[in-house]
C-alpha cells in the first residue's frame, strides 16, 4: 500500500510544470519526453543531435540517481514504492507504451502538461484516452487478474 504524499506530489508537479514552462519560454518547444529522446536519434545537417535534448534527458538520468542516493535519508517510504514484477511483464508493459506513445503522436508529458495548458483539443482527448485506460488497467490488474505486486 501506498500513501499519498501531498507535500511530495505538490513540490514535484510544480517542478514538472515550471520546466515545461521554461522549455516553451526559452527554447519555444514542447517538453515532451518521447519527441526529445527521439531526436537525440535523429540527426540534422552536421549529423549531431541539439545538445538541449542530450542535456534534458541525462538531467532526467540523473534525477533518478540523486533520488536512489538520498531516499534513505528522506524516507524510503515515501519516495519510492516497490513493485515486484517479472521482467517479461516489464519489457511487454514498456513496449505497449511506446506503441501508445507512437500511435497517440507524443506522450502524457507532452500532451498532459504542455497540450492541456496550450488548450490543444487533440491533447485535451489524446489526455482523456490516457486516463481513461489507466483507470481500466487498475481496475483489471487489481480485480480482474493477478500481476506480481499490483494484485
Amino acid at each position: 500500500m501506498t500513501e499519498f504524499t501531498p507535500y511530495a506530489a505538490t513540490i514535484g508537479g510544480a517542478l514538472i510544470g515550471l520546466a515545461a514552462a521554461l522549455m516553451l519560454l526559452f527554447e519555444g518547444r514542447i517538453a515532451g519526453i518521447s519527441g526529445i529522446l527521439s531526436g537525440l536519434f535523429k540527426r540534422g545537417e552536421d549529423d549531431t543531435p541539439p545538445a538541449w535534448q542530450a542535456l534534458f534527458i541525462g538531467g532526467m538520468a540523473l534525477g533518478g540517481v540523486v533520488l536512489l542516493l538520498v531516499q534513505d535519508a528522506v524516507g524510503r517510504d515515501m519516495v519510492m514504492t516497490k513493485l515486484e514484477l517479472s521482467p517479461l511483464l516489464v519489457v511487454g508493459a514498456g513496449l505497449l507504451v511506446g506503441f501508445g506513445t507512437r500511435l497517440g503522436n507524443g506522450c502524457t508529458s507532452g500532451h498532459g502538461v504542455c497540450g492541456i495548458p496550450r488548450l490543444s483539443l487533440r491533447s485535451i482527448l489524446a489526455t482523456l484516452i490516457f486516463m481513461a485506460m489507466a483507470v481500466l488497467t487498475v481496475f483489471v490488474t487489481n480485480h480482474v487478474f493477478s500481476f506480481g505486486g499490483l494484485s
